[in-house]
């Protein structure tokens, strides 16, 4: 029986590091980051800080660990933070902001578009002048790109509103900036530009980007030195980091390629809808389609080899770097066919 080759857009995280990013690793001069701080991990972190406007940077495993540095470095046990709904640090990150970080979530509605709230929820929810009993609102966690609202944008100046009425209520903010690189990209600016007046921001180098592991915790100097005594009491302390690093320092050259990414969703967007499924325009490289029985859905794609992951509602679809336009076509053809040969009953984008 011959074998489908599976189109895997379940993910941009499940790229493969190609030869030359390989080459590098290999290459990678390294140290005892522990230690002495290995000087590829260090070069890797200053590039970071630099692109994105911060004093300092600190590598992490993963995204998940540095949006909790975060969160531990800002806030005390019991106090509120905001972030919105469907966040990552809400939904995605198995309870640590609450568990670890001694938070208390709560979420903000939509009220600007899709993954996005207005200034004035921010206003409402904070309690500089509450008494002492009350919930303190310590923290607003901005998503730039926001995952669950399907790689939704914020441009800079919404961003900059946000900031704003953060900081006169006397709020930090966090930015989970784990596709910050496609927000840059989509819009045309740096990702600095998105990053203004935050006093944290992660940034993600294993998604589009297409390093094996990794992210980067930035801020100011003293709050990146304490996130690394953090960092270490998490278990995330490396030694010779140097050779993830060296992958991280080429990911970053690779930028400019995610409009790559950008097109082929819109293409996979716009067939779908030619199709007959019902699919949110992306603005990057998530493509977000409601469906009316999402186990149904996963199942017919499964069968043609097009891997897609399950999202309350529907069904997502992520380009990366590993998938070319050319099978973006692939996959249509292969979805138009299996959609084709059913019945209404048996149609898995219907209701």
């Amino acid at each position: 029986m011959t074998t489908v080759r599976a189109i895997d857009l379940r993910s941009d995280t499940v790229t493969q590091p190609d030869e030359m990013m390989r080459v590098a690793m290999s290459a990678a001069e390294v140290g005892d980051d522990v230690l002495d701080h290995d000087p590829t991990m260090r070069r890797l972190e200053d590039e970071v800080a630099a692109l994105v406007g911060m004093e300092a940077a600190l590598w992490v495993p993963s995204g998940t660990m540095g949006n909790l540095i975060a969160l531990m470095l800002h806030l005390n046990r019991g106090d509120r933070f905001l972030a919105a709904r469907g966040s990552h640090v809400l939904e995605a990150e198995l309870g640590s902001a609450a568990w670890l970080a001694g938070g208390m979530p709560h979420p903000l509605e939509w009220t600007a578009g899709p993954g996005r709230f207005a200034a004035e929820d921010v206003r409402a929810m904070a309690t500089p002048s509450a008494p002492y009993y009350a919930l303190r609102t310590r923290l607003l966690c901005l998503e730039n790109t926001h995952n669950f609202a399907g790689g939704a944008v914020t441009p800079p100046d919404e961003h900059a509103r946000l900031v704003s009425a953060a900081k006169e209520a006397g709020l930090r903010v966090h930015l989970d900036g784990a596709r910050l690189w496609n927000a840059a990209v989509a819009l045309g600016v740096p990702p600095a530009a998105l990053a203004v007046g935050v006093d944290t921001v992660q940034v993600c180098l294993s998604k589009g980007l297409g390093a094996p592991v990794g992210s980067v915790l930035a801020g100011p100097s003293a709050l990146v030195r304490e996130g690394r005594r953090v960092r270490k009491m998490l278990g995330g302390g490396v030694r010779q980091g140097g050779v993830l690093a060296a992958a991280g320092i080429l990911a970053l050259e690779r930028m400019a390629d995610l409009e790559v990414d950008h097109a082929n969703a819109r293409s996979l967007a716009d067939g779908l809808t030619e199709l007959g499924w019902a699919v949110v325009r992306p603005e990057t490289n998530i493509v977000l389609a409601e469906v009316p029985d999402t186990r149904v859905a996963l199942a017919m794609l499964d069968q043609v080899g097009v891997l897609a992951a399950a999202v309350p509602g529907g069904v997502r679809f992520v380009t990366h770097r590993d998938v070319p336009t050319s099978d973006i076509g692939e996959a249509l053809r292969r979805i138009s066919g299996q959609v084709s040969g059913r019945s209404a009953a048996e149609h898995p984008v219907r209701a």
